[in-house]
Formats: C-alpha cells, sequence, structure tokens
C-alpha cells in the first residue's frame, strides 16, 4: 500500500547490522581455511556450512580465485571471489567502489547511477543503477538498497546490496529491470586501512533474465566479473596516482575520531535528505 501511494518504507528493506555480520563471518571462515589448505587452492571450498551445495572453482589466477554454486530450484548460479591486491589501500578500493559519481567516469558500462533515497537510521541507501549488457541484449536497470560499514576493531569494510522495489523508480521499457540481486564484499586489511594491502571476499548472485542457456550465462558472469573487479583496480591506481577527489567514507563513518560507527538518526522524518548529504553520492 504504501509502494502504491508512493511512500518507500524503510521497514523491513534496510539492510540490518545481522546482514553485516554475516558478511564478515563469511570472511572469517574463507580465511581459516585459506590458511588450513595453504597452497592447495583446488582444496579450498569456501563452503559456510555443512549441508550447503559445494562450490565449484572456475578460475585460479595469481590474485584471485572464483567459484560458483547452483541455486536451488533455478537455473542460475551464486559467485564467489576471494582475491588480494597489494598496490592500494583498502581505504582507496572501498572509496572508489562506493563514490557512484567517479563510477560514471570509470565504468563504461554505467548508462545512470543515482542515490534515490538514504535511510538516517542506518545509512542504507537506495539506488538506481542503469548499465549496458552485452549486445544483442537490452540494457538492464537495478534498483537496490546497499549499506557499509567499518570495523576498525576487528579490522574489516563490509558493503552489502539488495535488490528492493521504490515507487519513485517504475519501471522504463527501455531497460529490463532485474528484480534479484545480492552482493556482498568483505574488505581486510593486510596492515591498516591506509598501507597497501588487502584480501577481499566477493559473493554476489542476480537474475539477469536472459533467454540464453546455462552456460552461455554462466560465462557472461564468470568473465565478466573478474574484468569489473580489474577495472575497480585500476580505477582505485588512477585515483592514487592522479590524486582525483573522491569522497572518504571511511572518515564519513568517523574513523578519523576512531569510532567507526554510522552516525546516529537525525530527528527528520523516514526516508528524509538534504542537498548536502547527498552531495558525493
Amino acid at each position: 500500500m504504501a509502494t502504491l501511494a508512493g511512500v518507500f518504507v524503510w521497514d523491513g528493506q534496510r539492510i540490518e547490522e545481522e546482514e553485516l555480520q554475516r558478511s564478515a563471518q563469511e570472511m572469517k571462515h574463507m580465511e581459516n581455511i585459506s590458511s588450513l589448505f595453504q597452497g592447495d587452492s583446488q582444496r579450498l571450498d569456501p563452503r559456510a556450512e555443512q549441508g550447503e551445495q559445494p562450490w565449484e572453482m572456475i578460475m585460479d589466477k595469481k590474485h584471485f580465485k572464483l567459484w560458483r554454486r547452483p541455486i536451488e530450484g533455478t537455473h542460475l548460479y551464486q559467485y564467489r571471489v576471494f582475491g588480494s591486491y597489494t598496490d592500494v589501500t583498502p581505504r582507496q578500493f572501498f572509496n572508489v567502489q562506493l563514490d557512484t559519481e567517479y563510477r560514471k567516469k570509470w565504468d563504461s558500462l554505467v548508462i545512470k547511477l543515482d542515490v534515490i533515497e538514504r535511510d538516517l537510521a542506518t545509512g542504507s541507501e537506495v539506488i538506481h543503477w542503469v548499465t549496458h549488457f552485452p549486445y544483442p541484449m537490452y540494457s538492464r536497470d537495478y534498483v537496490y538498497v546497499r549499506r557499509y560499514s567499518v570495523d576498525q576493531e576487528n579490522n574489516l569494510m563490509v558493503l552489502v546490496s539488495r535488490a528492493v522495489e521504490h515507487p519513485s523508480v517504475p519501471e522504463d521499457p527501455e531497460y529490463v529491470r532485474v528484480r534479484t540481486y545480492e552482493s556482498q564484499m568483505v574488505i581486510r586489511p593486510h596492515k591498516t586501512f591506509d598501507e597497501n594491502g588487502f584480501d577481499y571476499l566477493l559473493t554476489y548472485s542476480d537474475n539477469p533474465q536472459t533467454v540464453f542457456p546455462r552456460y552461455c550465462l554462466s560465462w557472461m558472469v564468470s568473465s565478466g566479473m573478474p574484468d569489473f573487479l580489474e577495472k575497480l583496480h585500476t580505477a582505485a591506481l588512477k585515483a592514487k596516482k592522479l590524486e582525483l577527489e573522491v569522497r572518504d567514507y571511511l572518515a564519513a563513518k568517523g574513523l578519523e575520531g576512531g569510532e567507526g560507527k554510522a552516525p546516529a538518526a537525525e530527528p527528520k522524518g523516514e526516508g528524509s535528505r538534504s542537498p548536502a548529504q547527498l552531495e558525493y553520492a
């Protein structure tokens, strides 16, 4: 009813603390397995718990490993990347990933990327993203909520996103709306947030609603994901080298003061936002 009335209700839609914690636990699990089977990548099975579908390794490169596993009841896969970079700081990599304005410059596939609304209680944001797909497919558009967390005590950064519906972004006949989408990125600095070197864990799934067979879709995702990560890495290096202005999201979380927590909710109505708050979003 709220959607029909043109109002977005955050209850049940915002990214909760438990979702961030689950992603952090996944990273801890991967680190434990990596330590146990160091040097034997074929045995590195990023299975979260016993009884789950096993992960199949489909790519093993110097700086990252890529797995997939079928999503029960569908023709789709969930993907997981575990990798490292040593020539850029975690802060730079994280900020470049979050800065929507900068992404419009370095990601040539982006048609539109805008922050639609922000939840003052948690810092969750609703994003509208329109992206090119390989010819002859139509471009896809995503409406999703995202939230990030910076845990200074445990030396972790987490970004969680998933699809939502928002009344101010109706379907456009020019694009195919992707209604199933989830992404979790966890970054573990090798030392500190401002020294080069970190590990990252990316878990991803979506349903792009193509008519292509499963193996074709799997090939597109498995080749596209490493390409995106390398473009992201290159963009972080470029921002560092040229000292480009990229919003510092870690400072926005209060890290400069050593707190590392999201700001408290302001005494405004649900979904309220000001131009100043969205200046760099």
